[in-house]
């Protein structure tokens, strides 16, 4: 069994559109075509048995149809139609958002994502304090882009020191996942302020990039039963994040659990 935490996908009629401006935005290639098709292929040539697909807002207003496209993703993966499970998407400036988290939680939707960065919002804001403790009331999982995006230099919105902040402005755990290792490219500060907190981190994106050593000391102090393996794709090409991964020098217990036990647990 092997989940992939954290991959992204758009309706067909914009997929195109939107992965050429991503692309040309970030200076990044695309490694599969944005849509649920092509994730779900890029999934089976992996052997990957569940892919998470993590819409972003990137305007309020976007809220009930992203929340319908999810729906429709997740009626097809229950049954059995492909290998796609949809989180749905939140922005801050969203309004009634303890009855928006509601409504996600009343359709069996496991999580929402945010991003920062897209959402022109530091993580520590207190738009995004109210959603984290709605989220905690409705036992919702949140995941967020956490440190650099190759898309906005100079600009970091969730750095480490950020996601403290937020951290004690809740004041009580919930389901909180930061991709990229904590931080990306900010490895250092996501292991010296964020590793061994109560949050999961996912290896989007950085396997390839990041310091072999440092990636392993971001796992031995935070535990691997707080890693979850992802590949971010389109951006990543999901059968190389697993050659990456699979070369690391931890133990076979613990590469299944990030492979897919701690996944497993958090979308019970």
């Amino acid at each position: 069994m092997i989940i992939d935490f954290h991959t992204h996908i758009f309706p067909d009629r914009i997929a195109e559109k939107t992965i050429e401006f991503l692309s040309q935005k970030s200076s990044m290639p695309a490694y599969a075509d944005g849509t649920l098709n092509g994730l779900n292929t890029a999934l089976e040539r992996a052997g990957v048995d569940i892919g998470v697909a993590l819409p972003v807002l990137t305007r309020p207003q976007s809220f009930e149809s992203v929340l319908g496209f999810t729906t429709r993703i997740n009626e097809g993966f229950a049954r059995g139609e492909h290998r796609v499970y949809s989180f749905a998407g939140i922005h801050p400036d969203c309004e009634d958002i303890d009855e928006k988290l509601a409504l996600i939680k009343s359709l069996g939707i496991k999580g929402i994502k945010i991003h920062p960065e897209y959402q022109e919002t530091n993580i520590d804001d207190e738009k995004y304090i109210r959603i984290f403790k709605a989220a905690a009331r409705e036992d919702l999982i949140v995941i967020t882009h956490a440190g650099k995006d190759p898309g906005y230099p100079g600009v970091v919105h969730c750095s480490p020191q950020r996601v403290l902040n937020a951290l004690e402005k809740v004041g009580t755990p919930f389901k909180f996942v930061l991709a990229h290792m904590g931080a990306c490219g900010m490895y250092e500060e996501s292991y010296e302020l964020l590793a061994g907190q109560e949050v999961y981190f996912d290896t989007s994106f950085v396997l390839q990039s990041m310091d072999r050593d440092i990636c392993l000391k971001i796992i031995e102090k935070h535990g691997a039963d707080k890693i979850l393996f992802a590949s971010d794709s389109p951006w990543q090409d999901i059968s190389k994040m697993l050659g990456y991964f699979s070369k690391l020098d931890i133990s076979e217990e613990d590469k299944q659990k990030i492979l897919y036990k701690n996944a497993q647990k958090l979308l019970q």
